[in-house]
């Protein structure tokens, strides 16, 4: 940080970090803005939260995280991710300043985890686990959408959690919901809103990148909705189905509750998760982002952490919704021709801007047009694909990656997770015993003989089934145990072996050690 600052006081430092800003992070900056205002709005829409807390997260995302994080390229802000634990979260406590409690304590996790540089901890994690996780948040972003995208405006059936939606009350209640909620011109924008998105993604991805299809989709649903009454004033969508921004958000800014820290221990429980699902989605998206940067860049994982932390702890005091690094905006920055962290700052700088220059102009966003966003984001974190590549790895990665998504959807994240890594190191603790050592058998005249391999690791966990193997030598054998190609033999099997030793000595067993 010292070396940014004296860099930055060098007159030809300022010039050239002032020409790379007005050629390449200047336009970066706008077009990373564009992608990220309606998924800002959108996944604030997702989490229960208000509107402006989305906004809010990818204003200190840029302005904040950018100057702290060692990422040329990353660009933070809320992510589709973690608004299932938010969500859930939002609904538990009842109250938003209490949440916001532990919105501030996941970023002092995520701080420690930097300081005490463990930023590699994270990528320890499976990754048919993390690939589930990521799924089952798909198929709950799906799900939370279908009312926004058929006109229920009022979502209510929500709050017992997705495996609360099949309950045979719940269900029925809900199919008569639908039909009262109903909206012919919300269906309408939805269905343009996921043409659009379905069937010019490539076509903009290779002929218009400068132009964010997501905007474009906002832009066109926005341009129904003006159109639709003059057609047919019935047609006109209700207050409760288009965004409403405060217009002086500073005014309406929510600060946290720091009375009541110490009255829910769900508090500390949901900033755990927090910020340990906040990490592992940040981790993996600046090592993504390192992969697409043309300049080969390496970002400092235990500062992002702490960049992360600081800006984590700041949304919680202002009232916004938690971040992390997303792999949207980075790869758009990319794509923009981003080429130092100034491009991230740009965009939050026009973030802030636009909800306090124009909150008016986002007022008149149809939700229809974020939840039909919001269902190719679900369908992209779950595509039927994914299921397909992991049941071709085998069982040992499929199992995981099903159960986590089942539990999830089951239970939360913080379980499914934790038991999908439990299955992770079952299979793990599998591979090794199988691994263990080889046995080969011949027989010379009337004596048979055996010869154990040990292979290069030997730990406790494979006293077990070396053992059942050396009692299985009928008498009157030679026995020959190898350990030349071993680095390690565990204390535990090395005593074993001294055991049997004494034990192949009275069943008239010649056993020979090598090695060992």
């Amino acid at each position: 940080q010292i070396m940014d600052i004296k860099s930055l006081l060098n007159p030809h430092k300022r010039h050239y970090y002032r020409t790379i800003w007005f050629k390449h992070d200047l336009p970066a900056g706008l077009t990373v803005f564009l992608v990220a205002l309606p998924l800002c709005l959108g996944i604030s829409l997702a989490s229960g939260a208000p509107l402006y807390a989305g906004i809010l997260s990818g204003v200190i995302g840029g302005l904040v995280v950018s100057l702290i994080s060692g990422s040329q390229l990353g660009v933070s802000g809320p992510a589709a991710g973690l608004t299932t634990v938010v969500a859930a979260s939002i609904i538990s406590f009842g109250d938003y300043r209490v949440f916001l409690l532990a919105v501030f304590f996941a970023g002092v996790f995520q701080l420690v985890l930097g300081i005490l540089q463990l930023g590699t901890v994270a990528l320890y994690f499976p990754s048919a686990v993390i690939k589930g996780m990521l799924a089952a948040i798909g198929i709950i972003l799906i799900s939370k959408q279908i009312p926004l995208s058929l006109g229920y405006d009022e979502p209510d059936f929500w709050t017992e959690g997705f495996a609360g939606l099949f309950s045979v009350n719940k269900f029925y209640k809900n199919f008569g919901n639908f039909y009262h909620h109903f909206s012919q011109p919300v269906v309408l924008i939805t269905i343009v809103s996921l043409a659009i998105l379905v069937l010019f993604s490539n076509f903009f991805r290779r002929k218009a990148k400068w132009l964010p299809l997501p905007l474009l989709t906002v832009s066109v649903g926005v341009g129904l909705s003006l159109v639709m009454p003059l057609i047919n004033p019935a047609w006109a969508l209700r207050a409760t189905q288009i965004v409403q921004i405060p217009a002086n958000i500073f005014g309406e800014i929510t600060t946290p509750d720091f009375s009541k820290v110490f009255s829910n221990n769900r508090i500390f429980i949901d900033a755990f998760t927090i910020g340990l699902l906040a990490s592992l989605e940040t981790l993996l998206c600046v090592e993504a982002i390192d992969k697409l940067d043309p300049l080969k860049r390496r970002t400092p994982v235990n500062r992002e952490l702490v960049a992360q932390g600081i800006g984590n702890m700041a949304c919680g005091m202002v009232g916004a919704i938690p971040m992390t690094a997303v792999i949207v905006r980075g790869a758009a920055n990319v794509d923009a021709g981003g080429r130092t962290r100034l491009s991230a700052f740009t965009h939050g700088l026009f973030l802030l801007a636009a909800v306090a220059l124009v909150p008016f102009a986002l007022n008149k966003i149809p939700f229809a047009s974020l939840a039909a966003i919001l269902l190719i984001t679900g369908y992209n974190l779950t595509k039927p694909g994914l299921y397909r590549q992991m049941f071709r790895l085998g069982w040992n990665q499929f199992l995981p990656f099903i159960i986590t998504i089942v539990v999830i959807l089951m239970t939360d994240l913080l379980v499914g997770v934790a038991i999908g890594l439990m299955i992770s190191i079952y299979f793990l603790v599998r591979n090794n015993f199988n691994a263990e050592y080889k046995i080969v058998q011949h027989q010379e005249s009337a004596t048979e003989y055996f010869y154990i391999k040990l292979n290069s690791m030997v730990t406790f966990l494979n006293k077990v089934n070396l053992q059942k193997a050396l009692y299985k030598i009928p008498p009157y054998s030679v026995l020959t145990i190898d350990g030349s190609d071993s680095r390690f033999i565990d204390y535990d099997v090395l005593e074993m072996i001294s055991e049997y030793e004494k034990q192949a000595h009275e069943r008239h067993i010649q056993l020979i050690l090598k090695n060992v």
